[in-house]
This record gives C-alpha cells, structure tokens and sequence, in this order.
C-alpha cells in the first residue's frame, strides 16, 4: 500500500507510507494518493487534509528513478521524445490529469486546505509536493530536510517546483536552493519564509491537527473560495482581482447560509455552527416604488445593511 488514507472529525489524513524506500512516488504510491486527492476534493464532509510521511526519516525523497522492468534503453529514450511532441490524452507536462487537471495528478492544488507536516526529507518531488499542495506547512525540527533535488544530476525537472519556488520566496534565496542544490534544515527553510512553523517532532502531527481542528470550524464554502481565489487571482491586477473578490463575496452573502449564521452568532454572542449549506434559487425581489428606490438608494450610498 503506498499510502495510509483515514477520514475522521472532518479531516483527511494522507500518509505516505513507504519508509524502507524513503516515501518515494512509483507508480502505485502515485495512483494511490492521486485518487486520494480525489476524494478528499470530492467528500462534502471533509475540510481540511493534513498530508505528512511514514516513519522520521523521509516526507519524500522523490519519484522513483529506478528503471522500469522489461523496458529497454532504446524504447525508454524513444518514449521521452515522443512525449514531447505527441502527449498523451489525458495528460499535462507527462503526468496524469488527476483532481487538478493544471498540475497532474500528485501535484494537484485541491480546493480545500491541506496542511503539511513535513516529518523528514523533502526532496525532488517531495519538494514539488510541498510547494504546489500545500497551504500550510510545519516542518519536524529534528529530521526535515530540504533540497530541489535535481541541477545536480543534470536536469532543471519536469516537476513543477523551478516554477513554483521562486514565486514564493525571495529571489536571492529560491535562486541559492535553485543553483546549489544544496540541502538545507528547518530553521533554514523557516528563515526564507518556505515553511510556517517548526516544531519538536514527538508535537508534530497535534500541532497539524490543532491547525486543521480550526479549519473545520470555519464556513467551508468561504475556504474553498477563498483558496481559490488566492489561487487563481494572485497574478492578475489588483484592481480585477478585487472585482473578483467582490462577486464571490456576494455569492457567498447571497448563496449560502453561513453568512447569515456567522452575522447572527455574532449579534448573539454564541459559537456560530456553519454547515455548508446552499440557497435554493428564489422569486425576484418585488417591484418598488419611487419613494422606496429612493430609500434604498438612500440606505446604500449610507452604507446601510
């Protein structure tokens, strides 16, 4: 089994679970966690995923560079040049379309918050993974590691993590792991901003499960949309990101019940209890007359409701 999934309290655990070969992605870990995402993308009940490895020592070391059995030289070098020019259907830069068909199906950015906990090395695709599926990262201040994985052997990657590194930490820093490919620690990755919080490893996957915990409690639908507008609004204009900001604010104040709730629960000074739930399409407001177009528009420039 190359993962270890379990659902409770709203949360999903994934568990890279194959320590003896360091948590590496083969073929089976890989179909296995991209089916995962799947589900947890897909399962109403779920919130939050909490993503971490099997044992202290790896996260995740990397896709496995092992040659394929019966596979020879010739066909797999013929094989690469094909998939350069002749993808396959069904798949986005040589990897399977999984729940996020941008990014293939291990790298996916899921529509709900994934928390990391990094229990160990975190190199070549175990890299990648940190950096395009999770949101929030807490790395083991014992045994996490770092490194891109891959300059050194030759190759700037077929992953997404070149893309990825430097649009989220300083250039002179994505630049040092990009060009040394030099492994670094904890402290180090929390110093450039890569990682939130380091921790004792014996306090790791609580202080992951405090996090997500708070998750749950939040209105689900506003995460998701959240998530995804920072997702796919933060390249884009201010001035158009924040239309947008504003449309799915309205659809959320509007659509679902969670906004009324959280409003209440506040005028009432008790724990709000948002449920997720989505309006049913309703009649038109009634027609008004002048007097009351005139109070309505009154109340808006007012800044009313």
């Amino acid at each position: 089994m190359g993962i270890l999934f379990e659902k409770k309290n709203k949360i999903a655990y994934i568990t890279l679970n194959n320590p003896e070969k360091a948590n590496i992605l083969d073929k089976e870990t890989s179909d296995e966690i991209s089916e995962a995402w799947k589900e947890v993308w897909e399962d109403r009940d779920i919130r939050c995923a909490i993503l971490t490895g099997a044992g202290d020592r790896h996260f995740c070391a990397g896709h496995n560079l092992a040659p394929r059995p019966g596979v020879t030289e010739d066909e797999r070098t013929r094989m690469r040049a094909e998939s350069v020019f002749w993808p396959l259907a069904g798949t986005v830069n040589q990897a399977n379309i999984g729940a996020d068909g941008r990014l293939g199906d291990h790298y996916p950015q899921i529509m709900k918050p994934v928390i990391g906990a990094i229990n160990g090395w975190a190199a070549g695709a175990g890299f990648y993974i940190m950096l395009t599926s999770m949101d929030i990262r807490i790395a083991c201040e014992e045994h996490a590691r770092f490194k891109f994985a891959l300059l050194s052997q030759g190759w700037v990657g077929s992953g997404p993590g070149a893309t990825y590194l430097p649009r989220q930490i300083a250039h002179a820093d994505a630049m040092r792991i990009l060009l040394t490919d030099e492994p670094f620690d904890a402290k180090e990755a929390l110093r450039i901003n890569l990682i939130n919080e380091v921790v004792p490893h014996d306090n790791l996957m609580s202080r992951a499960e405090e996090l997500a915990t708070q998750i749950t409690k939040v209105p689900p639908i506003a995460v998701r949309m959240m998530k995804e507008f920072v997702l796919k609004f933060k390249d884009v204009p201010v001035t158009e990101a924040w239309r947008v900001q504003t449309l799915m604010n309205a659809l959320l104040t509007q659509f679902t019940t969670d906004g009324d709730e959280g409003r209440a629960a506040f005028l009432e000074k008790r724990p709000p209890e948002f449920t997720g739930g989505i309006r049913q399409k309703g009649e038109a407001f009634p027609e008004l007359s002048d007097e009351q177009w005139d109070r309505l528009m009154t109340l808006r420039r007012d800044g009313g409701g």
